[in-house]
């Protein structure tokens, strides 16, 4: 039988650059966006906030754009500081790429198993022989297989590495490293 596991986001992932006024490392998107004008020019921003000091810095979301080549809605959303547009700006690789920003995805994402104690995969497991799980990301949250596997079945981690390396837990994607696509693995015990 398979089962269902999602990886969900919880909250927003902070923001790693580095700070102008403190040199700290980390920002928190605010949610606002900053929309300037220049004649028939738009350029848009994202404020994000130093978590150690506070200090507000920008993210370019649209430089030097044409108003008639912006679609109406996105610059409804951004004038409506719309937080759903923040995740998926967040998300975009061309606006990391552009502003030289990274992702720190720590305690803002939670591994939903669909039961209340999903715990208890080992015991069934064990009366079936083997379980198939499914693995969907809400978000591409990078995340390490193994952790992943560990939580959701509730072993510890090194139990993981023993099934991988003996055979018993097997997957067409690679176990080792950050993965933040959808993948399937099998469990035999």
């Amino acid at each position: 039988m398979l089962t269902n596991w999602a990886v969900v986001p919880t909250c927003l992932p902070l923001v790693l650059r580095r700070c102008h006024t403190c040199a700290s490392e980390r920002f928190r998107a605010s949610g606002k966006f900053r929309v300037n004008a220049n004649h028939k020019l738009l350029d848009a921003w994202l404020l994000v906030l130093c978590t150690a000091c506070g200090e507000t810095a920008k993210l370019t979301v649209l430089e030097r754009m044409n108003v008639r080549s912006i679609r109406p809605e996105l610059l409804d959303r951004l004038h409506d500081n719309d937080p759903g547009l923040t995740a998926e700006l967040l998300q975009d690789p061309a606006v990391r790429r552009r502003n030289r920003i990274a992702l720190d995805w720590d305690n803002a994402w939670r591994l939903d198993t669909g039961g209340p104690d999903h715990r208890s995969l080992p015991g069934e497991a064990e009366n079936s022989g083997k379980i198939d799980v499914s693995v969907h990301f809400a978000a591409r949250i990078p995340v390490r297989p193994v952790q992943l596997i560990a939580e959701g079945c509730g072993l510890p981690r090194a139990e993981v590495e023993r099934l991988i390396k003996e055979g018993n837990l097997v997957s067409a994607s690679r176990l080792t490293g950050k993965l933040s696509d959808d993948f399937t693995f099998i469990l035999k015990r």
